[in-house]
C-alpha cells in the first residue's frame, strides 16, 4: 500500500513505491501459498516441452530482466539459454541454438523490434512464450503463451514497477520448469516461494529509508561524470539496469560491468568524478554467492586504497563492505535469486533523484517514448 498522504510529484516516484503492490498482485496471479497454480502454466508447459534450449528477446530493460532469466532458468531448471537483442535477432544464424522456445519480454506488447523477432521465432517453428504488462497486446496474442505482469499502468517512460513484475514472473516460470523438468522438488519450491511472498512487506518497510538516504547521497554526486555500476552473476544484470535508469533518466553517462572486468579496462576511468556503484549482497546460505561476495570484498578494497568513490549496495548486516565505501544502502537478507527485487528499488532511486536535481522531466526524458513501435 502507498503510504497515506504522501505526495508523489512525479510518476516515477510513485511508480517505484508501487512496486510491493505490483508484486504482490502478480504473485497472486501465479501462486497460491506455497504453490504454483498449475492452471497458469498450462500453456507454458505445452512450449517448453520437448524443448532443451530457451532463446530470450527484448530490448532495454526488459532485456536486463532477461539477462536474469538466463541465470535463472540454466541455474535451476538446466535449460541452456541465449539472451539476444530483439533488434538483432532476425540476423542472427538459424544454428544459434537447435529447436528452442523462444520468449519475448516487453511491457508494451507492442515493441516494432521485439514483435518482428517474435513473428520470425514463429516463422522458424519454435514455440512461443510473452511476458508483456499488456495481456491485449500484439504480442500476447501472436505468442503460444502469454504470461502478463500485474504492474498496472506505467506512466513515466523509465521502466520501475513493470521490470520488477517481469522478474517476479521470470522466477515463477523458472521455478515451475525446475519442477516439471525435475530439478526441484515441491518442498524446495515452496521454501522460494516463501522467499518471493516476503518481498512485498521488505521493500515497502524499506522503501522510506531507500528515498532518504538515496535523496541525501544524490546531493554529494553533483560533480559525477559518469558511473559505472558493478555486479557478479545474478547481480550483472542489475547493474546494467542500474546504468540504463541513469542515462535515459539524468542523462549520465554509465555502463554496468562484472565486477570481474573492471580491471580489465574500464579502471581507466574511476576517479572521483566516476564514481563506482558496487553490488555486493550475499547470501550466507550459498556457498557461490559466499564466494562471489569474497572476490567482491577484494576488489572493493582495491578500489578503496585506489581513492574510488564507492557507493555499496549490501545485505543487511554487512560491516566489511561498508566500511571500505563513501555510501553504503542496505537490502534486506535474502536468497541469491531474490536479492535482484531488492537491489534494483535504491537504483531507480538513484536514477530519479539524480535526474531531479538537474532539473529534468524524470516521466518524460528528451528523445525517447514508452514503446517504441517504430523500427
Amino acid at each position: 500500500m502507498l503510504p497515506k498522504d504522501k505526495i508523489f510529484p512525479h510518476a516515477m516516484l510513485r511508480e517505484i513505491f508501487e512496486q510491493p503492490q505490483a508484486i504482490t498482485e502478480t504473485l497472486a496471479a501465479y501462486a497460491d501459498g506455497n504453490s504454483l497454480r498449475e492452471e497458469t502454466f498450462v500453456a507454458a508447459r505445452q512450449a517448453l516441452v520437448g524443448r532443451e534450449s530457451l532463446l530470450i528477446s527484448a530490448s532495454g530493460s526488459s532485456r536486463h530482466a532477461g539477462l536474469v532469466g538466463e541465470i535463472l532458468f540454466e541455474d535451476l531448471a538446466g535449460i541452456a539459454v541465449d539472451v539476444e537483442y530483439a533488434s538483432e535477432y532476425i540476423y542472427r544464424s538459424t544454428q544459434t541454438l537447435k529447436n528452442p522456445c523462444f520468449l519475448v519480454i516487453s511491457q508494451s506488447g507492442e515493441t516494432a523490434d521485439t514483435s518482428e523477432a517474435l513473428r520470425e521465432a514463429t516463422a522458424r517453428g519454435s514455440s512461443t512464450i510473452a511476458i508483456t504488462n499488456k495481456p491485449n497486446s500484439t504480442m500476447a496474442k501472436l505468442a503460444g503463451c502469454s504470461l502478463p505482469t500485474l504492474a498496472g499502468i506505467e506512466r513515466a517512460v523509465p521502466a520501475t514497477k513493470s521490470f520488477t513484475t517481469q522478474l517476479v514472473v521470470i522466477s515463477l516460470l523458472s521455478l515451475y520448469a525446475a519442477r516439471v523438468r525435475g530439478r526441484m522438488t515441491r518442498a524446495v519450491v515452496e521454501s522460494y516461494l516463501h522467499e518471493l511472498y516476503a518481498v512485498p512487506a521488505a521493500m515497502e518497510a524499506a522503501l522510506p529509508r531507500w528515498e532518504t538516504q538515496v535523496a541525501e547521497l544524490s546531493n554529494s554526486l553533483h560533480s559525477a561524470e559518469s558511473f559505472l555500476f558493478l555486479g557478479r552473476g545474478v547481480h550483472y544484470p542489475i547493474a546494467r539496469e542500474g546504468a540504463l535508469k541513469l542515462k535515459e533518466s539524468a542523462y549520465i553517462q554509465a555502463e554496468g560491468y562484472p565486477t570481474g572486468e573492471l580491471k580489465h579496462g574500464p579502471n581507466a576511468l574511476v576517479d572521483r568524478n566516476t564514481p563506482l556503484v558496487v553490488l555486493a549482497t550475499r547470501d550466507p546460505h550459498a556457498p557461490d554467492s559466499i564466494l562471489r561476495y569474497e572476490k567482491t570484498v577484494n576488489l572493493v578494497r582495491d578500489m578503496n586504497k585506489q581513492g574510488a568513490e564507492i557507493i555499496s549496495i549490501v545485505s543487511e548486516g554487512d560491516t566489511e563492505i561498508a566500511k571500505l565505501s563513501r555510501h553504503t544502502i542496505h537490502v534486506p537478507q535474502c536468497a541469491e535469486y531474490i536479492s535482484p527485487l531488492y537491489e534494483v528499488v535504491p537504483l531507480q532511486l538513484l536514477a530519479y533523484f539524480m535526474a531531479i536535481g538537474r532539473n529534468i522531466d524524470v516521466d518524460n526524458p528528451r528523445n525517447l517514448v514508452k514503446a517504441v513501435v517504430q523500427e
